[in-house]
């Protein structure tokens, strides 16, 4: 299977499902027990809408078919129901982040949060008060989809246990994500395991299980093997994108760079510039660090600090060794699956390190 073929599959995908999240907002209104009288209710539903059709390549639908398709190139079981709950969750997520972040924007429109406040410019707790709703909401979403699949009773209680502990794990993640920024200087196994659990486990790993139970395998059995490929996808995947938040193009991203910098995150950037500055240096991008106001050209500073001392090229090493490792995870499949879907787990990891966005 070439490049352009996994893509082209890959697009398929995420056109199949907008139509199907489409539909599945326009109907969850009438299923759902709110009063008549409230104008909360479809208010934050349609927040919701917005938000979750805003979606990007929608890599996490993706993942879970080409799951099934390790073990069958027929059609799977309970596929569009565990797509709607991982992306029902990841909505969840977006609305709490950027309540967490401050966050204005999200996807190209206002972030929930942001759209609450101007609904309610005088009552700031109102407007956090529906925001956290909101997210609580989506997340009861992604599980009362599975709860109410037209499944058999045990395929629908492993696919929920399966989302069950991912959601749990993804709000620790949440949780050492901010701990991790009260630390002076965290070493790089920290930031592994913020990565592993905030992203990894319900962006890699949870996609894999719930394809795998729709197409008739026992994940457990690949337990140690699945969460091995899914931690070092979701670190790549990570440092990626800390990577670009300092030293990709802020035309192609869409948005300033130096985000990371200035919200005083110890991302993977911040930690290989410590590393690597000399003391002087350190000063300059500690003064940045965790300064919301810090100018353009503080972060042009911080950014050839890093570009004299190396510091893309050893990030660029680092995530190619770890999708290297990942693509070697994925080639072990071949003893027990489908030789073109694991092609594609080998060649997802290089993917996530070589994209501009």
């Amino acid at each position: 299977m070439t490049q352009q073929m996994m893509l082209e599959r890959a697009a398929g995908y995420a056109r199949r499902f907008d139509t199907l999240f489409e539909e599945y907002f326009d109907q969850v209104g009438t299923r759902l027990d709110a009063p008549s009288f409230s104008r909360f209710a479809p208010d934050c539903l349609r927040l919701l809408r917005e938000l979750s059709l805003r979606g990007g390549k929608r890599m996490r639908v993706v993942v879970l078919h080409e799951a099934a398709r390790l073990v069958t190139d027929e059609p799977a079981e309970g596929l569009d129901a565990a797509a709607l709950s991982i992306e029902l969750l990841q909505t969840h997520g977006l609305v709490h982040d950027d309540l967490i972040d401050d966050s204005p924007v999200r996807r190209g429109g206002p972030s929930t949060y942001y759209a609450y406040r101007e609904r309610f410019p005088d009552h700031p707790q109102t407007a956090l008060g529906l925001t956290v709703l909101a997210g609580d909401l989506a997340l009861a979403l992604s599980q009362r989809v599975l709860l109410e699949a037209p499944l058999p009773v045990a395929l629908r209680q492993a696919m929920v246990e399966v989302q069950t502990r991912t959601a749990a794990d993804t709000f620790l993640g949440q949780i050492i994500d901010l701990e991790r920024d009260f630390a002076a200087a965290p070493d790089e196994e920290v930031l592994h395991c913020v990565a592993d659990y905030k992203s990894s486990r319900y962006s890699v790993l949870a996609p894999l299980q719930l394809g795998l139970l729709a197409a008739g395998e026992e994940p457990a059995r690949f337990e140690r093997e699945l969460r091995a490929y899914a931690r070092l996808v979701g670190i790549c995947g990570q440092m990626r994108d800390d990577y670009l938040d300092l030293f990709g193009d802020a035309a192609t991203l869409g948005k300033p760079i130096g985000t990371d910098l200035r919200d005083g995150r110890h991302s993977y950037a911040v930690h290989a510039l410590l590393a690597a500055a000399d003391d002087t240096e350190r000063r300059v991008l500690r003064a940045a660090l965790g300064d919301p106001d810090s100018p353009p050209q503080t972060i042009a500073e911080v950014r050839e600090i890093g570009e004299r001392r190396g510091v893309p090229a050893r990030m660029q090493a680092a995530m190619n060794r770890r999708a290297d490792e990942a693509s070697a995870v994925a080639a072990g499949w071949r003893s027990h699956w489908r030789e073109e879907a694991v092609t594609f787990f080998e060649r997802l990891p290089r993917w996530s390190v070589e994209r501009a966005r």
